[in-house]
């Protein structure tokens, strides 16, 4: 057989290198796109919508909304893709091995020569895959302990403010109200809520985390307890309060949340992130107040238990009075010697007191002896004699009464004091000399005494008086 890439073959149909027209062949050659775009309107035009049944797998949401992923059997595997708009719509949210209907246009994605299901409409195949779904999203939550007994809070014994989500036009507000009023009136605040549906999920959510975003003390008063609260209903009904937002908003709630969704045997992801569940909304009720009968009943028991206490108590203190008292001695018999001996201090005061008496009117008697006129003139008579002879004394000893008969005093100037040596008066240098008219400053020069120019005029002396001065009189 001949080499076809041999430079010596003989061109024919297998062998050409360039394309030419093959006489008897219409069929015109066609780009890739050309072959593509007529695959995908084939498709589109031959299917069009149809309902595929498949498991999910490599799910995911990109940055801009859309969704991909693959439905897979196992026989086959088919692309598929959930634009935005369809996208946040979803009754659930997908997760790689749920079972799902999926409704859509076929079509192909020309960029990599496959053929895919644009995904309007996407919906679990069944109650198992619904289940199945359900047991995924509990896992996950409890593995990230949104569950633990640990983190669930104690109720409020008595709360004076209950927050209430659920249907605001549903029977089950009415019965938990109603329930309220026969228990214990209390402040309900109602956050009505989408209860099932489209939205619903969402608004749940939005309720409980605006509750538990109201500040105390503000124009809305903060609840002390909530409760989420919903009718009984098919798992497609209640499936709200498994989706993850709700979960997730419930524990993290600061506020006390009871879950009340369906009946008794109606079990939701809410149920375990709540603090407690009740079977029912009008059990919530009953979990979330005391009876207000109940409580006067216990308050009014307390009350007699205690008045019952302290009688008895009040007794019981008398009874153990009487027996001391019947043990002490009598009071006569302990006072008796206490009284005997404050008579006895008694007596004893009243002979002391006279006798103090008798001392005090003695010495009276011997000092008022002593205050006679008689001896009073002779004291005083001797007291003006030593006053005299004290006066002559000081007058003889008066420096300036030998003026008058020629001296002079000489004093230092400045100090005053008096001068007794030429010594002396030659190292004061200045000099006051005092007459019996005047005085006269001077001044020490070699030994000679000059006067200075300025002198001082003494006053007048008084004459001498005829009889010695007045003396004073000792009393």
């Amino acid at each position: 057989m001949p080499d076809p890439f041999s430079d010596d073959v003989v061109s024919n149909d297998m062998g050409r290198l360039v394309a030419e027209q093959v006489p008897g062949d219409n069929a015109l050659a066609m780009s890739v796109g050309e072959l593509a775009f007529k695959l995908k309107r084939m498709v589109e035009g031959e299917f069009g919508h149809v309902r595929l049944r498949g498991e999910i797998s490599g799910w995911k949401r990109v940055a801009s909304g859309h969704c991909y992923m693959s439905l897979k059997d196992d026989q086959a595997v088919i692309d598929g893709v959930i634009w935005k708009g369809n996208a946040s719509s979803l009754a659930f949210v997908p997760q790689d091995g749920i079972e799902v209907i999926a409704t859509g246009k076929l079509t192909t994605y020309p960029g990599r020569s496959k053929y895919q299901i644009v995904i309007e409409r996407m919906e679990l195949a069944g109650a198992g895959a619904l289940m199945a779904l359900l047991e995924k999203l509990k896992a996950k939550l409890a593995g990230e302990g949104l569950f633990d007994g640990t983190r669930k809070k104690r109720l409020p014994f008595m709360p004076k403010v209950i927050g209430v989500v659920t249907s605001g036009t549903g029977a089950v507000i009415r019965d938990i109200l109603h329930r309220l009023e026969d228990r214990c009136p209390t402040h309900v605040i109602v956050w009505p809520v989408k209860v099932q549906g489209e939205g619903s999920a969402a608004e749940i959510a939005a309720a409980v985390r605006g509750f538990d975003a109201l500040v105390p003390g503000g124009p809305v008063p903060r609840p002390d307890l909530v409760i989420v609260a919903r009718g009984g209903g098919s798992v497609e009904d209640l499936w709200s309060f498994n989706e993850e937002v709700v979960v997730r908003a419930v524990a993290a709630c600061t506020i006390p949340i009871i879950s009340a969704v369906g009946h008794e045997t109606d079990t939701t992801l809410c149920d375990f992130a709540a603090d407690l569940r009740a079977p029912t909304p009008t059990a919530a009720a009953e979990i979330a107040v005391p009876v207000l009968a109940d409580l006067r009943l216990t308050i009014d028991s307390h009350r007699n238990r205690t008045e019952r206490c302290a009688r008895r108590h009040v007794e019981r203190g008398r009874e153990r009075l009487d027996a001391l008292a019947r043990l002490l001695p009598k009071r006569d018999q302990l006072l008796g010697p206490q009284r005997q001996r404050a008579d006895d201090f008694g007596q004893r005061l009243d002979r002391g007191l006279e006798r103090r008496l008798t001392l005090a009117r003695g010495s009276l008697d011997r000092s008022g002896a002593a205050l006679r006129p008689a001896t009073l003139e002779r004291k005083l008579e001797a007291k003006r004699a030593q006053l005299d002879a004290t006066w002559r004394l000081v007058q003889s000893l008066n420096p300036d009464a030998i003026l008058d008969r020629g001296y002079a005093r000489v004093t230092a100037r400045p100090g005053g004091e008096t001068l007794a040596s030429a010594k002396s008066a030659r190292d004061a240098g200045t000099l006051t000399l005092h007459f019996r008219d005047g005085v006269v400053d001077a001044v020490t020069d070699t030994g000679l005494e000059r006067p200075i120019a300025k002198t001082y005029a003494a006053p007048k002396a008084k004459p001498a008086p005829d009889a010695p001065p007045r003396q004073p009189t000792l009393l």
